[in-house]
């Protein structure tokens, strides 16, 4: 496994590849107590900043988490284990309907009334730093050359791993 630490636009652009490539987080709130609020959330859109949004009820537990304690950390696990990312950062609750009815599409009348619903908001999230793990090959062939490693001791190229600086 190859190092790979990245920073800036290069980390951004990373972070940007991998977030589009899941879409599904796993939200980790009330990260100072115990236990940890943890939820899945649909990725709405990566900013030109690096910015990660997400929509959310006003009411929500994670929402008052966050209004508590802004300190995140988001957990992604790609398809076929070949992608992984950890983010920590800040969130902010965003009550602007016009950042809402940007993120905003049919499919999230799920489980909010609408972009100009006094409950339905946005949740920016402010990355800080990252680690990541990403391989382009399918599980099946990453264990093929984990285990050949094993055998024969040589270095077997299984992917990239490195934190970012955001």
């Amino acid at each position: 496994m190859s190092k790979e630490n990245l920073y800036n636009e290069e980390a951004r652009e990373k972070l940007r590849s991998i977030v589009d490539d899941v879409s599904i987080a796993m939200m980790v709130t009330n990260l100072g107590k115990q236990p940890l609020a943890a939820i899945p959330m649909d990725t709405k859109k990566v900013d030109d900043d690096g910015n990660i949004w997400f929509l959310s009820g006003m009411d929500s537990d994670h929402n008052a988490n966050i209004l508590r304690d802004s300190a995140v950390q988001l957990l992604y696990s790609g398809p076929g284990d070949r992608k992984f990312l950890s983010v920590y950062g800040e969130a902010q609750i965003i009550t602007d309907t016009e950042a809402i009815e940007d993120i905003y599409d049919s499919a999230d009348n799920a489980y909010l009334n609408g972009p100009e619903d006094s409950n339905t908001t946005a949740i920016k999230f402010v990355p800080q730093e990252a680690a990541y793990w990403d391989s382009d090959e399918n599980r099946l062939v990453v264990l093929f050359k984990m285990a050949r490693a094993v055998l024969t001791g040589d270095n077997q190229d299984i992917g990239v791993t490195g934190k970012m600086k955001l």
